[in-house]
C-alpha cells in the first residue's frame, strides 16, 4: 500500500507563502489522483486541490483559485500544494490522500480516497 507524507507546514504571516510537499513511497494503481485536504480547528476536513494521474486534470476550491498551484514530480513521486497570499483562514492541517480514479465519483469528498498521510500543520498569523 502507498505511504504519503506530508511536510513544509510552519508559521506565516497573512500575505506569505508555503510549499508543502506530499512524498509518495509507491503508486499502487495505475489510475490514481493525488487530494490535498484542510481540516481548521472543529471544521470537517475540505478538500483543497487534486490532481489525476491520468490525464493531470486538476481541481481547486473556489476559495484558493488563483493563490494555490498544485504540481507534481512524476520522477520522484512528488505532489506539491504551493500556497500564495495566504490568509489567516488558511490555517489548519493538511493532509494530502491518494485515490484511485472511478467514474462518477466526487473526489472533494474525504470518504473517496483511502490512504492518508499525518498531516502538516499551516499557521497564518501575524
Amino acid at each position: 500500500q502507498s505511504q504519503l507524507v506530508e511536510s513544509g507546514g510552519g508559521l506565516v504571516q497573512p500575505g506569505g507563502s508555503l510549499t508543502l510537499t506530499c512524498a509518495i513511497s509507491e503508486f499502487r494503481e495505475p489510475y490514481y489522483l493525488i487530494g490535498w485536504f484542510l481540516q481548521a480547528p472543529g471544521k470537517e476536513r475540505e478538500a483543497v486541490s487534486y490532481i489525476r494521474n491520468s490525464d493531470d486534470y486538476i481541481y481547486y476550491a473556489d476559495s484558493v483559485k488563483g493563490r494555490f498551484t498544485i504540481s507534481r514530480d512524476r520522477a520522484e513521486n512528488m505532489v506539491y500544494l504551493h500556497m500564495n497570499s495566504l490568509k489567516p483562514e488558511d490555517s489548519g492541517d493538511y493532509y494530502c490522500a491518494s485515490a484511485p480514479i472511478w467514474p462518477y465519483t466526487d473526489y472533494t469528498r474525504p470518504e473517496n480516497y483511502d490512504t492518508w498521510g499525518q498531516g502538516t500543520q499551516v499557521t497564518v498569523s501575524s
